[in-house]
């Protein structure tokens, strides 16, 4: 597997080279742009990537980069434009520094230094450099700290343990596992809220980079911890597909971002695909009102609902805590989608009880209709429509 590694550049005087080099890479993303905007003035079509390097071939002695470098730059700048359908944003003074390269033989690794382009950087080795070096690039933070980031091929040679978890992701607590336990949400901005607010009222930029790259590092720090200690336990991980994005626009803005759910996640992903684990991510629909014991649909529901921590079931008179029945219900979600189970089960009798998300599959002999796995869009719109057909005629 590919994984990226960054090591902090060392050399107190190394900024003042890799800033001069940046410079240089703006002006060939600059380039590029100039390059788009002719193109779409006379109407032709979009440059590639191939065709950015074969304008710029020859203009790394002259700008001082290495060939590579603006190679990588010119690539960079097709991908981006791809990306957005619009030519990309011009990079100033104002943009953080950037020095790409796209293959390994930009650098040469001795020890705890690399040499670029002659000149000697020398590393803090935070962890040990092994695998295949693939590409990389120098990079700088918003505290004007210089960042060596390597892409490594690395063997996926570490153990999994022989458990299976349901995640459910909070606020109050940022994730509630299927086994009954909480991991506390550390809340990390709103303990440096206060510093933050006086720095900011001070016009004091320079601290005020500081305590956000502190809070930064806290929360990551803090989830790399706990995503961790969660591979190396269990084998399969179940979590729900929460909207972050979505909630990010609404009141609770501050706290979901401040939660970090995207970046657990992420750090789940890569560390089970490493560790030899299945990482799942399920539908989280319904979680919450589905009863974990009988299948019955019960729960609280709507905004109004979320006040309510607990409830018991009407159909079998279990009691259930929130968030610890929504984890169990996505481990039996991943279960099905492990076993890639697509049927959906039986309705159950009852006024109250309704069926669990279309993930959860129970048995494999319902009268519903299957559920593509793969198709056009039409063919899922049938499969809807097909679905709230039973739902109205049950």
């Amino acid at each position: 597997m590919v994984l990226t590694y960054r090591y902090r550049v060392k050399d107190a005087t190394a900024g003042r080279h890799l800033q001069r080099q940046a410079r240089a890479v703006n002006r060939v993303w600059n380039y590029c742009g100039e390059t788009q905007n002719a193109a779409r003035r006379h109407k032709k079509r979009w440059p590639s990537g191939f065709d950015l390097i074969k304008l710029t071939l020859g203009s790394s002695k002259l700008l001082g980069l290495h060939s590579d470098a603006v190679q990588a730059v010119c690539k960079q700048f097709a991908i981006a434009r791809d990306s957005c359908g619009k030519r990309p944003r011009w990079r100033g003074g104002k943009s953080l520094g950037w020095i790409p390269f796209q293959a390994a033989r930009a650098i040469r690794v001795q020890g705890d230094t690399v040499v670029f382009r002659g000149r000697r950087y020398r590393l803090w080795l935070s962890r040990p450099l092994e695998g295949k070096i693939l590409c990389g690039g120098f990079a700088e933070d918003a505290r004007g700290r210089w960042y060596l980031n390597l892409q490594l091929e690395v063997a996926q040679d570490r153990k999994h343990g022989s458990g299976e978890i349901g995640i459910d992701l909070g606020l109050k607590s940022l994730a509630t596992l299927s086994t009954g336990k909480k991991v506390g949400a550390p809340r990390i901005y709103r303990k440096y809220e206060r510093a933050l607010a006086i720095a900011q009222r001070a016009g004091h930029k320079p601290r005020v980079r500081a305590i956000h790259a502190k809070i930064a590092n806290c929360r990551q720090h803090f989830l790399h911890e706990v995503s961790t200690r969660l591979v190396r336990e269990n084998r399969r991980i179940c979590v729900g597909n929460i909207n972050s994005c979505g909630l990010a626009r609404t009141s609770l803005a501050k706290s979901v971002l401040d939660a970090g759910w995207s970046q657990l996640r992420s750090q789940l992903r890569y560390k089970a695909l490493r560790h030899g684990a299945e990482y799942i991510e399920v539908d989280e629909r319904f979680s919450t009102q589905v009863c974990s014991a009988c299948g019955a649909r019960g729960g609280p529901q709507g905004r109004e609902g979320l006040v309510v921590r607990e409830w018991s079931c009407s159909g079998c008179g279990a009691r259930h805590d929130r968030d610890i029945n929504s984890a169990i219900n996505l481990l039996v979600s991943g279960r099905n989608v492990g076993l890639q189970q697509t049927e959906i089960p039986p309705f159950r009798e009852g006024k109250t009880l309704k069926p669990p998300p279309s993930s959860v599959v129970l048995c494999s002999d319902c009268t519903m209709p299957r559920r593509p796995m793969s198709g056009s869009l039409t063919a899922m719109r049938n499969y809807r429509s097909a679905i709230h057909a039973r739902i109205d005629s049950a």
